[in-house]
């Protein structure tokens, strides 16, 4: 089995990894109620997408 000739540094290690970095995901806020939704998508919330209603929400 190969083993390695040299040490691999901390600097190329790191280098290596650096695109591993976790990023956080993106949201906006529906501008017709104001909950936290992925962007361009229908608010699940209240069914709106560019101010205009996609899907009906009736009341219970």
């Amino acid at each position: 089995m190969a083993v390695p000739f040299r040490k691999v540094s901390k600097t190329r290690k790191r280098m290596r990894r650096a695109h591993n970095a976790l990023t956080a995901k993106t949201v906006t806020s529906c501008p017709n109620c104001g909950e936290m939704i992925k962007p361009h998508r229908v608010c699940p919330k209240c069914g709106y997408y560019k101010k205009e209603e996609i899907i009906s929400k009736d009341a219970k």
